[in-house]
Formats: C-alpha cells, sequence, structure tokens
C-alpha cells in the first residue's frame, strides 16, 4: 500500500476531517517536504537487520518509508487522534508496532512499554541492530537521545530532526558556547554529523527556528572503554551545571559530602588543570580522564572504610 504524500495540504485536509489543530504542547510541527523526508530515511540506511525506533509517528509518512527495508519498527504517538489517524495510513504494514503513549517515563527514564518492546522485537533473531530514526519533537529530543545511551542497549545510530540549536550542541568543540555536557555524553560514544540545516518553511505548522537534520554512529570502543556510565553521566551534568564557574568551586560543591577541597586540588593537579580551569575548556577525553579520577578516589575512599 503506497503512503499518502505528506504534503502541507494533505495533513490541513486530515486535520479538518476529524476537527483537530496541531498541538504545540507535543512539539508538533510536520517535515512537509518529500525529499527531505527521504533524505532522513536514507540517512539512516536502515536494512533488514534494523529494529527500528521512530518517536512521534505523526500520519505515518516516515514510519511507512522505514517499514519499507527495516526488519521491525516500533513507533510511538502520544496523540491518540495522530495515532488512529496513521493507523489507517499502517494497516497494511506486518512490521511495524504502533505504540500509543509517551515514549518517557519520566524525564531520565524512557517508558519500560517501549524498553520491553524493542527488547522483545531485538531478541527475536540474532544479530538485529536497534536504530533511532525520527522527526522528533522538539521539546522530547534531548531526554530521548540521552537516555537511549543510557540503557543496555544503545542505538546503532540515531538519525533524527531536531532543532538546529539542538544539533550545534551535538557537534560543539570545547571553547564554543554551545559546548555543554551533552555534547561530552554524546560525543563520547558517537561520531556526530549535521546532515542538513531544514528551514522553517519545510514544516507544518512552521517552527520559529531551523532544525536539522542529525546523524550519530554509535563507536562501540569509546563506549566500552567508559567505565561507568551511570556516574560519567550524572558526572558530566553536574561539571556544567554552574558552567561560568571555575571547575574546582564547581568540583566542590559536587562532591561536598565526599570529598575535602585538598583532595580536589590534588585531582586537579594530578590532571594538570590549573586554578582557572572551567568545564567548558576540557576536551571528551579530559572530560573522562578527570571523571575516572574522581570515581577511583571515591571507591578507594569507600574500601578504606
Amino acid at each position: 500500500m503506497e503512503s499518502p504524500r505528506q504534503t502541507a495540504s494533505y495533513l490541513m485536509q486530515r486535520f479538518r476531517e476529524v476537527g483537530l489543530e496541531p498541538d504545540s504542547r507535543h512539539g508538533q510541527n510536520f517535515l512537509i517536504d518529500l525529499n527531505l523526508i527521504e533524505l532522513l530515511a536514507r540517512s539512516a540506511q536502515i536494512d533488514g537487520r534494523d529494529v527500528v525506533l521512530e518517536v512521534g509517528t505523526g500520519t505515518g509518512s516516515l514510519t511507512a518509508m522505514l517499514a519499507e527495508h527495516a526488519q521491525q519498527v516500533v513507533t510511538v504517538e502520544i496523540d491518540a487522534h495522530l495515532h488512529q489517524i496513521a493507523s489507517q495510513t499502517l494497516v497494511e504494514r506486518s512490521n511495524v508496532t504502533m505504540l500509543l503513549q509517551d515514549v518517557l517515563r519520566n524525564k531520565n527514564n524512557l517508558h519500560p512499554v517501549v524498553l520491553d518492546t524493542l527488547r522483545e522485537k531485538l531478541a527475536a533473531e540474532p544479530g538485529l541492530r536497534l536504530k533511532l530514526a525520527a522527526n522528533l519533537p522538539y521539546n522530547v529530543a534531548t531526554p530521548i537521545i540521552s537516555n537511549l545511551l543510557l540503557t543496555d542497549m544503545p542505538p546503532y545510530s540515531m538519525t533524527i530532526t531536531i532543532q538546529k540549536e539542538l544539533g550545534d550542541r551535538l557537534v560543539a568543540e570545547p571553547w564554543s558556547k554551545d559546548y555543554g555536557a551533552l555534547s561530552v555524553w554524546i560525543q563520547s560514544q558517537c561520531d556526530v554529523e549535521i546532515v542538513r540545516i531544514l528551514p522553517p518553511q519545510v514544516f507544518w505548522p512552521r517552527p520559529k527556528v531551523h532544525s536539522a537534520i542529525v546523524h550519530m554512529q554509535l563507536v562501540p570502543e569509546r563506549r566500552a572503554a567508559i567505565p561507568d556510565l551511570k556516574f560519567f553521566h550524572t558526572f558530566v551534568r553536574s561539571m556544567f551545571f554552574h558552567r561560568r564557574k571555575f571547575l574546582r568551586s564547581v568540583m566542590i560543591a559536587a562532591f561536598k559530602n565526599q570529598f575535602e577541597k585538598p583532595q580536589i586540588d590534588q585531582i586537579m593537579t594530578q590532571q594538570s588543570l590549573g586554578a582557572d580551569a572551567r568545564a567548558e575548556q576540557l576536551s571528551v577525553e579530559q572530560m573522562l580522564s578527570l571523571c575516572e579520577a574522581c570515581r577511583t578516589m571515591l571507591k578507594a575512599q569507600e574500601a578504606e572504610e
């Protein structure tokens, strides 16, 4: 069954038929340029080994494209009306599982139903890979990509449409205004590339900002080199919590009940970090090294107690 072209006029007609307006609470901005929908799908490089997670089914236009090549597509939609519209488009797609719910349990966790469904699909046969491919709702983009890398089934790749501002943060380098905790967390495990910048007019309704198609490729060796992913995730976020403060002050606050100031000074000296160092100056490698020095000292203290 061929999917209808997701144009602005098609969307407006479908929304009129069911008496709906796009819901800004759910970040509903639909990609209406067919070439760009195809570029997103093509950039994800989906094949028969892939279980694809899509967040934001919408009308099912991208879902159908992904299903043509994937082993399985698990698509999540929070809006019951859109879920119903997409169900009609995808009714003959036997390799599509539609979930009507929030993809997140809370800000720091993906919903167990989503994770369990993905786990079930991946277990169907050996060698299957998880990929995220989606025109992500702006308001949940950061927790989705961040939390996926915290799970025990990290995605082989993530190909997504997001706000350009967020894309800039994902590829940012030290000393730049966009460099922060998310930059370090993602780059510590993935190669990141901005595929295309998208102007507002390729969406309906038009957002007030530019967007970007971003491709992130997991580098397993990089991920495996991080001894404690959860500790590193928490550590990086705390280091950038007050990004303008000196790193020493930030570390004293972050470890106030665990380290004395001389211990912080000892770690910084070992890491060749001066008193005027700030988190935004540290490369991903330096941040990993600093984190491990703190973790090692904590473990040593625990062993002595």
